[in-house]
């Protein structure tokens, strides 16, 4: 009868299980860090995307209110200027200007960070010559803390 040989156990040991631990575990925290870089670049696309819009809407406005010229750098004011033909309110150019103001520093408050900021300032271009607004949007970036800004600026 041949005899027989007893062999070690082969298998995992208590440290090759502990390495694969630590393996996994740094990889798992690689992806949760992607995660996150993802997350702060999508808040971040959509307030630039959010302050494109907005100061192309208030440009938008100014281009349909001509003649209110230096006014829309004045103060904003709810002067229930909108409603369409059946609920309009007549108002002067300036009284539209200040609730233009109005709508959009509503928008600027519901849609961007906290502590955005949105201005419009005008040069009048004087004796046919045309003026030029310059609007501005700028915040904080959520995450980084890099202050952004946003600037068109609309001659008419």
């Amino acid at each position: 009868m041949p005899l027989m040989r007893r062999t070690a156990q082969a298998g995992f040991t208590l440290v090759e299980v502990l390495v694969a631990l630590v393996v996994l575990s740094i990889g798992l925290l690689g992806v949760a860090k992607l995660y996150v870089v993802t997350i702060q670049g999508n808040a971040s696309a959509t307030s630039r995307l959010y302050a494109v819009n907005l100061a192309s809407d208030l440009a938008d406005r100014i281009r349909a209110n001509r003649t209110a010229g230096s006014a829309y750098a004045g103060t904003a004011a709810n002067n229930s200027c909108s409603g369409g033909a059946l609920r309009a309110t007549l108002c002067s150019s300036a009284q539209m200007a200040a609730h233009d103001l109005y709508l959009w520093q509503a928008q600027i408050a519901a849609l961007m960070p906290p502590g955005t900021t949105g201005s419009v300032a005008v040069a009048t271009g004087g004796t046919n010559l045309p003026s030029t607004y310059t609007v501005t949007l700028a915040w904080r970036e959520a995450g980084t803390g890099q202050q952004l800004s946003y600037t068109v600026r609309v001659v008419i």
